[in-house]
């Protein structure tokens, strides 16, 4: 009978997260909302939302990532209106 694996050493491969992975999971969530609510729009108006969005959640937004994401989401054409 072999031996049982420590239950010590499961932890340590794949159960460990870094710092900073709630925050990406807010942003993640954000941004998507975003995504569907205002692509076509205006860059300033996309950031706009975004920002605003994040600072609900509590996290303050790099200006560098809301740039790329909001360039991105304005350059989606719009959704028909359901």
């Amino acid at each position: 009978m072999q031996p049982l694996t420590s239950i010590s050493g499961l932890g340590s491969a794949g159960g460990q997260r870094g710092a900073g992975w709630q925050v990406q999971l807010r942003v993640d969530y954000v941004v998507n909302r975003v995504a569907q609510t205002h692509r076509g729009q205006s860059e300033d108006q996309v950031k706009q939302a975004i920002q605003d969005q994040l600072r609900v959640y509590g996290v303050v937004p790099s200006a560098k990532q809301v740039t790329i994401y909001a360039k991105a989401i304005s350059a989606l054409p719009q959704l028909p209106p359901n």
